[in-house]
């Protein structure tokens, strides 16, 4: 999640949003045209997907299985290239274990928070299976600066830490939300890559300019990112839930948004890891009941349409 109160766009903001050409392919669609274009892509195949780790009645702080994630990644194996992980332990280690062993590429987090013991075992274990040749790309925490869980410098400590420990032709950056890598310009030469979160739906933005808005987003963290390769590492719409101001989680504003953002990244090759793969319930805590819907497969494995 990647919402804040400030970065809600004005009305002065939508009409330019609603000026652009957003060359959506969804537009004007009726709802079985949408998910026929839906199962197209998906079948054809994409770039990426953010691993969601969970089924029912779990949680983060559970121990999850090796079985348990063969399982779900099978089910992804035939339409993606990448996977993103969140974590290194606590069963997240068997997430790039098993991508592997299935011919995906990793992109492999740590989760940075305020358990500074945590931390620590989930970086040595990126270290660590980095250096065993699990990671093709290694991200050192997600959204630590939007929820201020450390402060700035001891981040670029872990993020400096990695890079001189694993093999330098692994890149080695952070995820955060796409306006941070322009606040934060010292934290944005530290990466080798750039990876951002980009999320209209957070800041309340109406499905009908979410498009435009999420170019935005993304030409925002290019403006930033030095000349650096610049790789969105979240969007997504939620399919059910309440709205917040302007965006509406539906079923239909699940598969514009989804098509439109598919079909945009192929075209411009952009590279782009869906969020997410499959529901989670417990999402539900941070996220209000939005948070359980914004999987293409429902929490039993099955498509979503």
């Amino acid at each position: 999640m990647s919402y804040r109160k400030k970065q809600q766009i004005t009305a002065e903001y939508k009409e330019f949003l609603a000026s652009l050409d957003e060359h959506q392919h969804a537009k004007g669609l009726e709802f079985d045209e949408l998910v026929k274009l839906y199962r197209k892509i998906i079948k054809k195949g994409m770039s990426g997907l953010c691993f969601s780790m969970y089924e029912e009645g779990q949680q983060p702080g559970d121990i999850i299985t090796e079985a348990q994630v063969m399982r779900r990644m099978k089910i992804l194996q035939p339409h993606i290239q990448w996977i993103r992980s969140f974590s290194c332990i606590e069963g997240n280690e068997f997430v790039p274990k098993v991508a592997k062993e299935l011919g995906i590429k990793t992109l492999v987090g740590t989760w940075i928070g305020d358990d500074r013991e945590k931390n620590r075992q989930d970086i040595d274990a990126l270290i660590d299976m980095a250096n065993k040749g699990y990671v093709d790309i290694a991200a050192v925490g997600n959204e630590v600066l939007y929820r201020n869980d450390i402060p700035l410098e001891e981040l670029k400590e872990h993020i400096k830490e990695v890079r001189q420990a694993i093999p330098k032709e692994i890149p080695v950056s952070y995820v955060d939300a796409y306006y941070e890598f322009s606040v934060h310009p010292d934290l944005t030469e530290l990466c080798d890559v750039i990876l951002t979160n980009c999320y209209p739906f957070w800041e309340s933005c109406h499905i009908d300019y979410s498009l435009a808005h999420m170019q935005q987003m993304y030409g925002q963290t290019l403006s930033a990112a030095q000349g650096k390769k610049v790789i969105i590492t979240e969007t997504g719409w939620p399919s059910q839930g309440e709205s917040l101001g302007a965006a509406q989680p539906s079923d239909e504003n699940f598969l514009r948004y989804f098509i439109n953002t598919q079909l945009w990244c192929q075209k411009n090759n952009i590279d782009c890891f869906y969020f997410s793969s499959f529901d989670e319930a417990w999402k539900t805590g941070d996220e209000g009941d939005v948070g359980a819907y914004w999987g293409l497969w429902d929490k039993n494995g099955k498509l979503k349409y």
